[in-house]
């Protein structure tokens, strides 16, 4: 799997990673991890251990709004590094298939 290259200029990529500091200070945030629940393998985690995911990453184009950060255990953030969701699942299925 080649993930396709985007060229996204520092200073968006700057911009999204400030946006997504302010977001994580919001009360919307705080409640989204509360739950302590990971986005992407439903395991129960510590609300102070769950790391923002951008579903499609800012090094990809994506933004950092409410509809596209997700919270995630630091395993699952590190496996998806800049993986776009389709290519995620792809992923998943590979883990899925060899076990």
């Amino acid at each position: 799997m080649d993930p396709i290259n985007f060229h996204i200029e520092i200073e968006q990529i700057r911009k999204e990673k400030d946006r997504a500091r302010l977001l994580r200070a919001t009360q919307w945030w705080k409640r989204k991890i509360a739950k302590g629940i990971c986005y992407y393998c439903k395991n129960p985690v510590k609300p102070k251990d769950l790391t923002m995911d951008h579903i499609v990453p800012v090094s990809r184009g994506g933004l950092s709004t409410k509809g596209n950060v997700v919270p995630t255990c630091k395993t699952c953030n590190n496996k998806k590094k800049q993986l776009l969701p389709m290519e995620w699942d792809q992923y998943l299925k590979q883990i899925s298939e060899k076990e």
